[in-house]
This record gives structure tokens, sequence and C-alpha cells, in this order.
């Protein structure tokens, strides 16, 4: 993807739309749909793949608590029943479909509308980024994401496990161990961020090279859009803890506000290493005009020692009838002596004033 596409994003799709028209905007990651269903209590759980979105009507008004997740949001029509079975708003519905948004969160009274970018790295050291919408109900969550693959998959292990914390919580706590789950991964990335970094570093002191301003530029840029995506988390997570509303527990606000602390930590190294990029590509530039100086300056040594050696050439060059030591029989060996003797004598001045 473009790097300016990717920060910008691109609405062009929806220019001259009404508001709340559904249209996805985004990359189609996934060809197949996939709808996964838990539904747990504290005695209960059960665990299975939906083949159609009409299934996951049943689990509207339930005593237990569910986490619906939808892989792929490509197909507007599952996305348009979906919003109709649990009474999304339209524009809701336009934002889930629209994968460049902010992180942000709506109260929509009877629920919650959350969005949050979930950053992946498995196939390369470079870091994808995909869009997860959260609907926090009184007694479900649905998750809508790019992809099937995510960093649920330690909630998941947790939801499986009999007499686990979780089993015991509501739909809220499902909500932050999401959320909690997203932010924990930022962890992973600035960890591989932090050796790449060292990578470049290492190349900078021993050969830097075009490739280490290539790295430099392209994490520079990745960055940016890594701030992009974390810098409005802290409001998110800040917004959720003062909500007053039912669906928050004050039980599950203590955890959003240890959330919250990891947000900053991120945040934090996020800067950190802006600033470190930005003082490594002015090591760069220095090395590079260092090295620029060294090659001048050992080309401008050279150029001073035979600036003499040339004019002594040049003046036995001349071949006038009546230069004396033309028909000396040790002239030539004299001369070369001569050149040589100056050569060496600069060598050493040079060598004295610690220009070498």
């Amino acid at each position: 993807m473009n790097p300016a596409s990717k920060i910008f994003g691109k609405r062009s799709k929806k220019v001259g739309l009404p508001p709340g028209t559904l249209i996805h905007v985004g990359e189609k990651k996934t060809e197949e749909v996939k709808i996964t269903v838990i539904d747990y209590d504290e005695d209960h759980f059960d665990q299975r793949q939906l083949t159609t979105i009409e299934e996951c009507y049943v689990y509207k008004n339930t005593h237990t608590i569910t986490w619906i997740n939808i892989a792929g949001i490509h197909q507007v029509e599952n996305i348009q029943k979906l919003g109709d079975c649990f009474g999304l708003h339209p524009l809701v519905l336009e934002d889930i479909l629209h994968t460049d948004q902010r992180p942000k969160t709506e109260d929509h009274d009877d629920y919650f509308y959350i969005v949050l970018k979930m950053l992946l790295n498995e196939k390369s050291p470079e870091f994808t980024t995909e869009q997860v919408s959260l609907i926090l109900g009184p007694n479900f969550v649905i998750s809508f994401q790019e992809t099937e693959g995510d960093v649920f998959d330690h909630v998941r292990t947790r939801l499986g496990t009999a007499r686990s914390r979780i089993r015991k919580m509501g739909a809220d706590f499902l909500a932050y161990s999401l959320i909690d789950a997203i932010v924990d991964s930022y962890f992973v990335i600035l960890e591989k961020t932090g050796e790449r970094l060292e990578d470049i570093e290492e190349d900078l002191m021993t050969e830097p090279s075009k490739k280490t301003l290539h790295a430099i530029h392209q994490m520079k840029r990745e960055m940016i859009y890594l701030r992009k995506s974390v810098w409005p988390l802290r409001e998110v997570v800040s917004a959720l803890n003062r909500e007053d509303s039912p669906l928050i527990k004050d039980s599950t606000k203590i955890y959003l506000r240890d959330v919250y602390d990891h947000t900053i930590q991120v945040i934090d190294a996020i800067e950190t290493f802006r600033d470190m990029l930005s003082g490594i590509l002015d090591i760069y530039l220095s090395s590079l005009s260092n090295k620029m100086n060294e090659i001048m300056k050992f080309l401008t040594i050279i150029g001073t020692i035979f600036i003499p050696l040339t004019f002594v050439a040049g003046v036995y060059g001349m071949n006038f009838h009546f230069m004396p030591e033309l028909r000396w029989h040790y002239g030539y060996f004299a001369v070369l002596a001569f050149m040589a003797l100056v050569g060496i004598t600069m060598l050493i001045y040079f060598k004295w004033k610690k220009w070498l």
C-alpha cells in the first residue's frame, strides 16, 4: 500500500453518497467471511462456527454472555442484517465498513461502539494493520475484523478455562479483555521495532549505505502510522473509564485504568523511537558528510604533494639548450631523488600536524 494512502486512507468511494450508505471502503483481505460464536457463563461454555449471519439472531437476548466474531466485512449484506437484528445505527454500520477510521468510542445508550487498530507482524519484520470494531451490549460483544487472524487467542483460551475470572464477569469485562489483548500486542511490535533500530544503528556504525537510509525512512513512516493508530486509543480507554453507564461496571473500570497505563507506555515508547530515528538520520547524514570530508582531505593531500613535484617536472621538461643540468651524467637521478625527498618531507610534515 502507498504510504500516503496508508496514513490518510481512501474515501473516494463515498463521495456524493448520503450519510449511512453502506459501502465497503478498504482492502478485501479475505474471500470467505467466517462467523464464530462463543457463548458462556460461569458454568457453561459453547464455541461454534456459523455458516449464515441469521444464526446469530438467537444470541440477542440470552442469560449468558455471547461473543460474536465476524472475520471479513466486505459482504455488506451481512453487516446490514446483523445491524437490523441488534438495532445498530446506520452510521455505526457505515463506520464498521470504513476501514480507515480513527480509534474512537461512541455511547448509543443501549450499546457502545468502539474502533481500534490491531497490529500484526507474523510474516515480516514490518507490521500490518487492520481495523477492529467492537459492539458492547448488555450481554454480548460483537467484533468485526478484516481478516481471520487476530491477537485474541489468549482470550479464547481463558474463556475455555473453567472458573477463570473472565467466565465470572460480564460482557464489559470481555470487551476489556479484547482491548487489552490489542494493546498488549503493541508491545510485541515495539520490541521488534527496537531490534530493527539496533540493526540499523550497527549498520550505521560499520558501513552506512542507501539501504540503511531506505530502512530509516521506512521506519519513520511506520512510526507515523503507529502513532496515528495508538495516540487516539488513550482517549478511547479514558472515555470508557469515565462513562457512567450500566453497560460498564465499576469492577471493570479498574482494569480499564490498567489498560490506560499500558497505552501511555506505548505512546511514550513510540515518541522515544521517533526521537531515536531522527537522531539516527542525523548521524547518517553526518557520517556521509564526514566520509566525504575524509575523501576530499586525502585527495587534497595527494594534490598538495604533487604540486611541487609537477613544478620540478615542468621546469626540467622545457628542454632549453643551455640548461646546465641537461648534460650532467647524474642529473636525472638527482632530480628524482630531490622529488622523492620533497614528497617524503611533506608526508612527514602532514603526519606531524596530524592531518593524516
